[in-house]
Formats: structure tokens, C-alpha cells, sequence
């Protein structure tokens, strides 16, 4: 079980198809046809008695293709990513499903894909939308973020605002989480690429988090912003592979999660400047058992995860809970696992976490994003070849 104390405790180019428009009944057809086309069941698959609420679990889609990300839209439904590089929008009222032209190519091999899909803060006005994926460049692929201006069902005048260096060849590792902080710039989580040492090459973006304006332009307060020796993009660095970022509404402050290796799933505040160790130090060791880098789970010069987990959970999208729906969750941090396929709530004192809950384990599938909508409801997306969108709800 967690504890309070400090350090952490372990607990233990594909081009795209052109747009198509899924409509219930036919959805339905090809699905009895094996064709994999996505249809919506809005279903009630099971009531759960946790800790502190009782939960309904309400499927809204199925049939998604590995679905990454899920955003709300400010006027009703949905905005879905799947990995092979299809955005869909899926209407709340009739279920109807749109696929977008105009989405950029993407590097879908192994872990490559489109990742997330994040709204810009004023889309309601400007119907700007950011999107992060693996990109094709010299020497293999690597993170690339954009955004675009949603148009009827099209992406126009889409612009890469930034473009992470240098390529990497194979298909790991490439965070891909994007979180608009409150000063109004956007940052993004980058992986190693499976070959630890960039990490900390600061010449780099791999295993780093950055830190862009919304047109791409670098903020002058970024840490490494003067220095000859390092990209000034970057916010911080020794990251392995962070799927998850999110803001803590209350102190205004950026933390990810991050996968380690066997062993050593890492919760990170991002301080700005700061290097968090991999793949020097780790709570965890190499697939092998042999130790990580120095063997030590801390160094001089490293920033210490304020929790980690042992064995692994394999951490993906993780969102602070400040809704109502739940009043017993408020300022919890809910995170999906695609091991043990379950949904993990901390409860946090200050910037501790000080308890662990486990959620629907091996209930619905690997839940690869979490989300709360304005409407004080959790949302999940299941990465599967048969995903599925689900909606949390309390029972009163």
C-alpha cells in the first residue's frame, strides 16, 4: 500500500482514407459483418461500490481502432484519436460518426501513431485544435506537435509548431501528452525512443518535456532558453516515456507520469530546469534484472518522482478530478493503467500522495485516457483493436 512518506513508495506516412460518415444502423450492420467499423452502445456494463462513491459504468462507443485520446467538445459530443491516424468526431445525440480529412500523415509502426487531441483554451472562438503524433525525418521518427482550425469536417490550416530532433529509428517511446498550462503556453511530453541516452542529451528533445507558445515561438522564460549547449524548448529532462500530463487545478502546476522499466512506473511534479534521473537512476531495473544506469534510485543533480510504482502499471492518460459528480474524488488524481487493465485514483495531501484505490481491474480493457468533462463525469478510452469510449457516473 502507499505511504506518505518521502522518497515515493513503490507500489510495487500513412496517408488518410477519405472521410466517412458512420451512421448507427450501418455501423451496426458491418459490425455483424466483422468489418470493424466503429458503432455506439450506450450500455450500462456494470455498478461498482469503490472506497468512497458508488460508480455506473456507461459504454458510449465501441468498435474505435485503438483509440489514444479523447477530447469534449464545448458544444456536446466528442473528438476521438486512433493510433493509425483517423481523428473522428461521435455526436452525443445520435451517435453518428465523422471521420476528418486534412489529418497529417503519421509514423504508425509499433508504439508510432496519432496520440493526443487537446482543444485550445478559447475553441470556442477560435476552433483551434492541437494535435501530437510520431512523424516520419531523417534518421527514423519522433514526436511532432500541430494544431489546426476545425472546419465543418475538415483540419485547415494546419501548422507544426513544433518538431521534436533529432529522428530515431524503431517505433518506441514517444510520450505524446499535451497540456496547455495556465500562462496560456502548451507543453508536450517526448520519450527516449527507446534508447535511453537521450534522455539526457540536452542538444536533443527526446525524454524531455517542452514547453512551446501556442504559434510555436519558444517563451523567453524557459530554463535553457540562453544556454548555448541545449535546446531552448525543453522544460525538463531524464524522462523515459511520459503518457500522461495533466495541470493540478489548485496549485496551477504540471505533473506526468512516466512508464519505467520493470519497475519504477514514475508520478512526476515538472519544476522547470529540473532532471529527473532516467537513465541514470530508476526505481526500477532493466527487462534483463540487471541494475539501471548507476544501480541507485536517486542521485545528486535529480529530481526524486513524488511516487513510482513496483512492478509496473504501465500509466497512461491521467486527469485531476475537480467535479462535483464526485464530491469524495475532488482534487484525486486518476490514473489509466494498460497493465492490469484498471483505473488507479490517489488521494493527495499538499503535493504528496498519500493513498491508492484500484479501479475496474481486467473489467473493461487497457484504459489509455482519462478525462472529466464539464459535466463532473469521467471518460475513458480503452486501447484495444475493439476500443471502447466509457462514461463514469455516480449512483445516488
Amino acid at each position: 500500500m502507499p505511504s506518505a512518506s518521502s522518497p515515493p513508495t513503490s507500489l510495487h506516412l500513412l496517408t488518410q482514407p477519405k472521410r466517412r460518415h458512420y451512421r448507427l444502423a450501418a455501423a451496426l450492420l458491418a459490425l455483424l459483418l466483422t468489418t470493424g467499423l466503429p458503432v455506439r452502445s450506450e450500455t450500462v456494463l456494470q455498478t461498482v461500490e469503490t472506497e468512497l462513491h458508488k460508480v455506473r459504468v456507461v459504454e458510449l462507443a465501441v468498435g474505435l481502432r485503438n483509440p489514444w485520446s479523447v477530447a469534449i467538445l464545448p458544444s456536446g459530443g466528442f473528438l476521438v484519436t486512433e493510433r493509425d491516424g483517423r481523428l473522428l468526431r461521435i455526436s452525443s445525440a445520435n451517435g453518428e460518426r465523422t471521420e476528418f480529412d486534412g489529418v497529417p500523415p503519421v509514423f504508425a509502426e509499433n508504439q508510432g501513431g496519432l496520440f493526443d487531441v487537446v482543444l485550445d483554451p478559447a475553441f470556442a472562438q477560435n476552433q483551434l485544435l492541437y494535435l501530437s503524433y510520431a512523424a516520419e525525418k531523417p534518421g527514423g521518427a519522433n514526436t511532432r506537435l500541430a494544431r489546426a482550425r476545425l472546419v465543418g469536417d475538415s483540419l485547415e490550416d494546419l501548422q507544426v509548431i513544433f518538431d521534436a530532433l533529432p529522428g530515431h529509428p524503431g517505433g518506441r517511446h514517444f510520450g505524446g501528452r499535451i497540456v496547455f498550462l495556465a500562462d496560456g503556453t502548451v507543453t508536450l511530453t517526448t520519450g527516449d525512443r527507446g534508447r535511453k541516452d537521450p534522455a539526457q542529451d540536452l542538444m536533443g528533445h527526446s525524454g524531455k518535456t517542452i514547453r512551446v507558445n501556442p504559434d510555436g515561438s519558444i517563451p523567453a522564460d524557459n530554463p535553457l532558453h540562453s544556454r548555448a549547449d541545449a535546446r531552448p524548448e525543453i522544460l525538463s529532462s531524464g524522462h523515459r516515456n511520459p503518457q500522461g500530463a495533466a495541470l493540478n487545478p489548485r496549485s496551477g502546476i504540471l505533473w506526468t507520469q512516466e512508464h519505467g522499466p520493470r519497475g519504477g512506473d514514475e508520478v512526476n511534479i515538472i519544476k522547470p530546469g529540473t532532471n529527473y534521473g532516467w537513465p541514470l537512476v530508476s526505481y526500477g531495473v532493466n527487462y534483463s534484472g540487471s541494475p539501471v544506469g548507476t544501480g541507485k534510485h536517486v542521485g545528486p543533480g535529480f529530481t526524486n518522482p513524488v511516487y513510482y510504482w513496483d512492478p509496473s502499471i504501465a500509466p497512461s492518460g491521467m486527469a485531476f478530478y475537480n467535479g462535483d459528480a464526485f464530491p469524495r474524488w475532488k482534487s484525486n488524481l486518476l490514473v489509466g493503467a494498460l497493465k492490469f487493465r484498471l483505473l488507479v485514483r490517489l488521494t493527495l495531501k499538499g503535493n504528496r500522495i498519500v493513498a491508492e484505490e484500484r479501479l475496474f481491474k481486467r473489467f473493461f480493457g487497457r484504459i489509455r485516457d482519462v478525462r472529466v468533462g464539464p459535466d463532473g463525469l469521467i471518460y475513458l478510452l480503452t486501447d484495444e483493436r475493439n476500443g471502447r469510449l466509457l462514461r463514469l457516473e455516480p449512483v445516488t
